[in-house]
């Protein structure tokens, strides 16, 4: 039997200039650090490969801890021509060549990414959807399309049966680099000590139909015939080469070598998540946790709407819900910072591909999402902010599939405020406005939600907002708050106030609030 095993110099000359590469990530997670150095190594000293079009369903590097690596590896005059991902927020080295408008970039749902990763493994048509209708994805807009140089369309606006869909159109691969835990000799490979299985099993496939190569990073590797076949989640017949990886280019997260907790080898005691504190943030994240309803399924966002699983914790309220990650894991409590999106005390990890069905097939009753700009048809924008581009990873799909969202973020940038007796108390204004004319670019369509007729809540420490017919409505205010003082002039539109406007709920502003629990049950009898 021919050995498999070569090192990374080797991978990375396999490499040939204008191939199409994809790659397994989310953050760090699962990504194949070693291979991507070897390569940035070898373009660097030989100035090969060189047009590359590198392809990823999610972000990829270890932003903002650093600039270095994922996708970092691949910021590069020359190295790529393309970029096809889901996020790049994450490679800033990469989205700089971006925004200079020096390599074609599509910018595309998470979700129907690893979709398309499926599909292209059947050789089948692509992936129709109605997730991206009314984004930026959707052609009338710009097609997924971020710098000024990229001419190809990869999504098509069709009609089916009389309804409005979007066709993203697959396209070969040549090598895939995937990563896992152990293989064996014939390449068999295990992901016991990786936080997800992420989309390893569809992409190998794509490629090796397609007559491309497959490349499996591991930590390990183990005897022939040894490994449990019920632990093996790619089979040697789709894996052509293995690199054994030093563990410091191996890391579980960007932030983690390795935490047993964090892949079902144990579980981590809840009393380790210390409360949070006392302020505008907690308060929005009672807020949104008010709208959680009990035996339910919830996907939190990054970065704050991951607090929520703080708060449901401290309410003693988490096994009311099932939270996920659309990354795949099911329960548990979603990590968060550099860790994230890994998950303590998982209960699932599915592949990537199979949770974005679970999503688009209306199994999530409810997403809590972050919000950067809003205007007054409801629209959200968290994919592009001046020259900085980041992408929406899997907003878009869970923001039109989940049964009802609740973004959250505070009312401007920059703002100082406090809890002091039971109110919020603004002690500095904020720099910037979040509550907009008009979003940058629309990553959410109040539009599109309000025509389906979506429930959607909009939940900042100041005031909470719903999306009606006849657009932004402010619907509740913060204890002590003066209306057209501390929210409309904190905004560059102005809202439609309901006649029914009350305060929110003072128990938010308390220390101590225990109130959780009861809520979800009065949201399940519809109280």
């Amino acid at each position: 039997m021919k050995s498999k095993i070569i090192s990374a110099q080797r991978a990375a000359e396999l490499i040939k200039d204008g191939v199409t590469i994809a790659w397994t990530s989310s953050s760090l997670l699962g990504f194949a650090e070693e291979v991507a150095m070897a390569i940035e190594k070898r373009f660097l000293e030989t100035g090969s490969p060189r047009d590359l079009t590198v392809t990823h369903s999610t972000g990829c590097g270890d932003y903002p801890l650093g600039d270095t690596k994922g996708m970092n590896h691949f910021g590069h005059e020359g190295l790529v021509k393309r970029v096809i991902a889901g996020h790049i927020g994450q490679a800033p080295r990469l989205g700089r060549l971006v925004t200079e408008n020096k390599i074609e970039t599509h910018l595309l749902p998470q979700g129907v990414m690893t979709q398309l990763w499926r599909q292209m493994a059947g050789r089948k048509v692509g992936v129709i959807s109605k997730i991206g209708l009314g984004t930026y994805v959707d052609p009338r807009l710009q097609g997924g399309r971020i710098s000024e140089i990229t001419k190809e369309e990869l999504v098509k606006l069709i009609e089916f049966e009389g309804e409005e869909y979007l066709y993203y159109k697959p396209f070969p691969i040549d090598v895939a680099i995937i990563r896992g835990t152990t293989a064996d000799e014939k390449g068999n490979m295990t992901m016991t000590h990786e936080a997800l299985n992420l989309e390893a099993m569809s992409l190998a496939t794509a490629a090796k139909n397609n007559g491309g190569i497959v490349i499996a990073q591991v930590k390990y590797i183990a005897k022939a015939g040894t490994l449990n076949c019920r632990r093996v989640k790619v089979p040697g017949v789709l894996v052509d080469h293995i690199v054994v990886a030093q563990l410091e280019n191996h890391l579980q997260t960007a932030a983690t070598s390795y935490e047993p907790a964090l892949c079902g080898e144990t579980v981590a005691p809840l009393a380790a998540i210390p409360p949070l504190p006392l302020d505008e943030r907690k308060v929005i994240l009672r807020r949104a946790a008010m709208e959680m309803l009990p035996d339910s399924t919830l996907n939190l966002g990054i970065g704050m709407p991951e607090g929520v699983a703080n708060v449901a914790v401290e309410e003693g309220a988490l096994e009311m819900v099932t939270l996920t990650t659309e990354v795949g894991n099911f329960g548990g409590i979603p990590t968060s910072g550099s860790d994230f999106p890994a998950t303590w005390n998982a209960e699932c990890t599915a592949d990537h591909s199979f949770m974005f069905d679970f999503y688009d097939g209306g199994g999530l009753a409810t997403g809590i999402l972050g919000l950067a700009e809003v205007d007054a048809e409801g629209n959200i924008n968290v994919s592009k902010f001046g020259p900085r581009v980041v992408g929406p990873g899997g907003f878009i799909n869970i923001a039109t599939s989940a049964n009802r969202i609740v973004f959250i973020g505070t009312m401007t940038v920059g703002a100082k405020s406090t809890v002091r007796d039971g109110k919020l108390v603004i002690l500095q204004e904020g720099k910037k406005k979040k509550f907009v004319n008009r979003v940058e670019q629309i990553t959410f369509s109040g539009t599109y939600a309000r025509k389906v007729g979506k429930p959607i809540l909009y939940v900042t420490e100041r005031a909470v907002f719903s999306l009606e017919a006849d657009g932004l409505t402010l619907i509740e205010v913060a204890p002590g708050l003066d209306v057209e003082k501390d929210i409309i002039s904190a905004m560059e539109f102005r809202p439609r106030i309901s006649p029914a406007l009350k305060e929110m709920p003072g128990e938010l502003f308390a220390p101590h609030w225990g109130k959780l629990r009861e809520i979800m049950e009065k949201n399940a009898s519809g109280e």
